[in-house]
């Protein structure tokens, strides 16, 4: 039998400040990305992924730290632990066979508010901005550096997860 004295029972079992506030992180991206589904707007993606063709658009999301690691876990969860390469100006995320988004469920905010004319345009800056609010207050928490392009905010954030 292991007797345990009072002095082991008083300290609390061993923390790993970082991995809990890159979780709480998570979890607030996560919260940010429900709260723009439950808003009331008239927009519907028909998965044409035109807005996925940055070489073609000219226009490429920028994405908080929080979110590189919302985008890096869901890489992950496609089975990838890097972003493939791609020669054509496409999204790293898109799906070079399917032409799908590999991540769609944890695709930024850029992603979910920049549809094309054919979706119902783009939100307006303001009817979202207490998000990106939220989102940079969580870019802050993780010691982020401000949004970055897509593609290199991934990157960046699998190379942390290894």
């Amino acid at each position: 039998m292991v007797m345990v004295n009072a002095e082991m029972k008083r300290r609390p079992p061993n923390r790993n400040p970082f991995a809990e506030t890159q979780a709480a992180a998570i979890a607030e991206v996560k919260a940010v990305y429900a709260e723009l589904a439950r808003r009331p707007v008239e927009r519907n993606c028909t998965l044409l992924t035109q807005c996925c063709q940055f070489k073609i658009t000219g226009a490429t999301p920028y994405l908080t730290k929080g979110e590189a690691l919302v985008a890096a876990r869901g890489v992950r969860a496609a089975g990838r632990k890097a972003l493939p390469e791609r020669t054509d100006g496409a999204c790293p995320l898109l799906h070079a066979y399917t032409g799908r988004c590999m991540i769609y469920n944890e695709r930024p905010l850029g992603c979910r508010t920049h549809f094309c004319d054919a979706a119902g345009g783009a939100y307006a800056r303001g009817e979202v901005i207490d998000l990106i609010r939220r989102l940079e207050k969580v870019d802050a928490l993780l010691n982020g550096d401000g949004p970055r392009m897509l593609p290199g905010a991934v990157a960046d954030a699998l190379a942390e997860m290894r």
